[in-house]
């Protein structure tokens, strides 16, 4: 049979309610202290990782290896680089970009509002108070000047923004009334259109042959480069020598020919829907044998 514990003088004489709770207050004071006696230390590698804090930067260049000692974070490893040993950063040579924010101006006009309606109260104010104020002590206050009422402000910024509109309206009207042209590239040029200049160039070389300056056969000979602008029925709009043979009797002939082989063919469906004028350049040439020649 087991023998009952023997509780110090204090203890013995309290209840056994009261001595469990004293029991536990102190088993608690001793637990919290010896708590509180504890320090915590956060690891060696996390302070070196919070001491080290890396910028993030691009680099135009990269290296194979990675630096042992970075110095900041990039798209790509860089072991050094450059043509000095100082500490110095590459810099963007762009100026820096002002800061905005949409809807500055609706911001701006509602302020602008709510001044002038505070304007307006206070000046409603003042009449009512002229009021009782005696007719010639009246004549002796100066008459307040009306500043602009409320919304006149955006009326006149709305007035201004539809003469805008109306000339971009009308800008844009003229463009589009301009005709549309095509300009000619072998190069370039869909197989619609190769077909119809190709057609010119024979008339051209044609009636150029038939034609020949009687001044320049035998003695003059060289090459130019013109283009002739074509209307959608075959006339023809405008001529212009780009270059010059450096000889007026060849380059006033180049002009004659165009003339004397117009009008040529109109244009057929699948060029007119898009093309009002067709631009041809083309180089021709005079050659030692009395021949005109379109390259």
């Amino acid at each position: 049979m087991l023998t009952p514990l023997a509780w110090p003088g204090p203890l013995a004489r309290m209840d056994p309610p009261s001595r469990h709770f004293t029991l536990a207050l102190a088993a608690s004071l001793l637990l919290h202290a010896l708590l509180l006696s504890i320090h915590f230390r956060l690891p060696e590698a996390l302070m070196r990782a919070k001491d080290r804090a890396l910028d993030v930067i691009l680099v135009n260049s990269k290296s194979q290896s990675r630096p042992t000692d970075a110095q900041a974070r990039a798209q790509a490893n860089l072991d050094g680089g450059g043509n000095t040993d100082e500490n110095r950063r590459i810099k963007t040579p762009l100026p820096a970009l002002h800061e905005t924010r949409d809807g500055d101006d609706l911001i701006q006009a509602q302020r602008r509002v709510a001044e002038l309606e505070a304007h307006r109260q206070q000046l409603l104010t003042q009449t009512r108070s002229s009021r009782s104020v005696r007719p010639e002590d009246r004549k002796k206050d100066p008459q307040p000047t009306l500043q602009q009422a409320p919304g006149l402000d955006l009326a006149s910024n709305a007035l201004a923004i539809a003469r805008l509109q109306g000339q971009i309206d009308r800008q844009t009207e003229a463009y589009n009334q301009r005709p549309k042209r095509h300009f000619y590239s072998p190069r370039t040029s869909a197989y619609r259109f190769a077909q119809y200049v190709e057609d010119w160039r024979q008339k051209i070389e044609r009636i150029g042959n038939l034609n020949y300056p009687e001044a320049a056969k035998g003695r003059l000979y060289g090459s130019l480069i013109i283009t002739v602008e074509i209307k959608a029925d075959g006339s023809v709009a405008t001529v212009e020598i780009d270059r010059s043979s450096g000889k007026h009797v060849l380059d006033d002939a180049a002009r004659r020919i165009v003339q004397l082989a117009g009008p040529y063919a109109p244009f057929p469906p699948d060029i007119r829907r898009d093309t009002d004028i067709l631009s041809i350049t083309r180089t021709w040439s005079f050659t030692s044998s009395d021949r005109l020649q379109s390259e």
